[in-house]
């Protein structure tokens, strides 16, 4: 029977962890509201160094990986092609990470950085301005997409070179944790990564549907109200679960293709419609700063707050720990995703391909989208932070769209864009979810647990929306995501055991995919020859 693919004690399990949060929430907002702050507060300022350490531990790992031996890994059948072309590989990758978060920070990220700079710099001031130009491209850059990548690694290698039809967290760490995971540990590193992910997954709600509210008003004059803001997410809804329902290939595949194609004629339209020249320069060194104060940007964690006459700002917990913390809380799916995607690549194709085409994305929108707004504010054309002080982020960015040529169908365009950005995060979040709570996965999951996890993405989140409680969630989703800290260190040791294992052993583990390239390439051989050498008998 079907049902018995499914595993009830992590589907149940998840969805009672998220009812257990949610559900106080929605009776008691306010005091919900102020504990899971202090608890934030508490992570962020007294663990902020762990979130640093391992940002740029991911980073460093990933690119040693890349490099070694392991790097030579392919993930599926020697020679063979990789399931999906560069261009939609690389768009699904991205829609997925991403979502219509990126429509939101990119266009006035840059007013917090200006208005609250780093290391202590004056407001405002000249000196914030380069800052202001660079922080997001940091925040959503090579770091992010490292986080991003580092699980991927042991779930795809479990899954398309040890053929484990399994898409679970648990599963990748059991190099390490061994029979654990088939106990209550693995059930908890399962559940634990379900429920950041609806966390995060009510982080891009509460951003993307205020601001595709705003759009929707601007073009039919419709206010922006809350039954305003649950259609939208209602329509969303039943955009990504037609999108899930209908596959990889067919659904998120399409959908995805259609969002990048969108979203590079938007970007194109604001370069060369807006200052071109300004959002170059600007973008090029915005890039150069951030190669030049790399380090300098992923350790400072403001050690001497308040001692010597330094001011404290809370610009590094504000800003680096919350975004290394929420791409943490994404991690797992995203991670599974890229996997289950990358199928004929190497492992190499697969950190070079997320990190590059990831951070390239990011630069694109935030130098361009950006700097547009920048420059709108610095010449006096459109005073951006008075208008957002006054009406609010999510009004703030459509009329700083609203400032192009063709005013209307650049709204209509970066509407749209902002639909399909959300609705392609969530068919893949479903895909994942319905996934992760499976025994197995060969081809699809099964379409009522796809349906009931798209649903389920949105019925929550739109209860917490009639009671402003969306933030709130996002945060507890932030607290419940510390431990995938220490998660993400077992993925890592994972692979590297689990391959290096394989590699050294393969009397014992047959993998042509792993060994007999490398073998073959000591040998100045072809890997057919290596194969016959390792196994006689095998003459084709």
């Amino acid at each position: 029977m079907k049902s018995k693919i499914i595993d009830w004690p992590t589907f149940i399990g998840a969805f009672l962890l998220l009812m257990a949060v949610t559900l106080p929430l929605v009776f008691f907002p306010e005091s919900g509201r102020v504990i899971v702050g202090l608890a934030n507060e508490y992570m962020t300022t007294n663990f902020g160094i762990l979130y640093l350490a391992m940002g740029l531990g991911a980073f460093f790992f990933l690119i040693f990986v890349a490099f070694s031996k392991n790097g030579h890994i392919k993930l599926g059948e020697e020679g063979e092609e990789p399931e999906f072309n560069t261009f939609s590989w690389a768009a699904m990758l991205f829609a997925a990470g991403i979502g219509s978060s990126i429509l939101y920070w990119s266009v006035i990220e840059w007013v917090y950085y200006y208005q609250g700079p780093p290391f202590g710099l004056e407001p405002e001031s000249p000196e914030a301005i380069p800052w202001a130009t660079a922080y997001g491209m940091f925040h959503w850059g090579p770091i992010a997409w490292a986080i991003y990548t580092l699980p991927a690694l042991p779930i795809a290698y479990f899954y398309y070179v040890r053929k484990k039809s399994v898409l679970k967290v648990s599963e990748a760490v059991r190099p390490v944790l061994g029979k654990w995971v088939d106990g209550p540990l693995g059930k908890i590193i399962d559940i634990l990564f379900i429920f950041g992910l609806l966390g995060g997954a009510g982080t891009t709600l509460a951003l993307g549907t205020p601001m595709i509210a705003e759009g929707v008003n601007y073009l039919t004059g419709i206010p922006v109200n809350l039954l305003t803001q649950a259609l939208i997410m209602l329509l969303c809804t039943i955009i990504f679960a037609i999108s899930s329902a209908s596959g990889l290939k067919k659904g998120i595949k399409v959908l995805s293709d259609l969002n990048i194609w969108l979203a590079l004629f938007l970007l194109a339209v604001v370069l060369f419609f807006g200052p071109t020249r300004f959002i170059v320069e600007t973008t090029f060194n915005g890039v150069g700063l951030i190669l030049d104060n790399f380090f300098r940007m992923a350790t400072w964690a403001e050690p001497f707050r308040n001692l010597g006459g330094f001011t404290e700002s809370g610009f590094p917990e504000a800003w680096t720990v919350f975004y290394w913390a929420w791409w943490l809380v994404y991690a797992p799916f995203v991670g599974l995703f890229i996997a289950r995607i990358s199928r004929g690549r190497t492992i190499r194709s697969m950190i070079f391909g997320t990190m590059i085409y990831g951070t390239l994305g990011c630069v694109l929108f935030f130098g361009i989208f950006g700097n547009y707004g920048l420059h709108l504010q610095l010449t006096g054309q459109f005073d951006v932070i008075s208008f957002m002080e006054t009406n609010g982020p999510a009004a703030t960015i459509i009329a700083v769209v609203s400032q192009l040529p063709f005013s209307y169908l650049m709204v209509l365009v970066f509407t749209v864009l902002s639909i399909i950005f959300l609705a392609t995060t969530f068919d893949s979040s479903s895909y994942i979810l319905a996934s992760v709570v499976q025994k197995s996965v060969d081809g699809e999951p099964l379409l009522w647990n796809r349906l009931f996890w798209a649903f389920t993405l949105c019925i929550l989140p739109l209860s917490l929306l009639f009671l402003g409680g969306l933030d709130t969630l996002q945060t507890a989703s932030i607290v419940g995501g510390f431990p995938l800290i220490f998660i993400m260190f077992l993925l890592g040791w994972s692979f590297m055991r689990a391959s290096n294992r394989d590699i050294e052993a393969s009397d014992e583990y047959e993998s042509p995919t792993i060994y007999l390239k490398l073998r073959a390439r000591k040998k100045k051989r072809t890997p057919l020859e290596a194969l016959k050498d390792n196994n006689p008998t095998k003459k084709e």
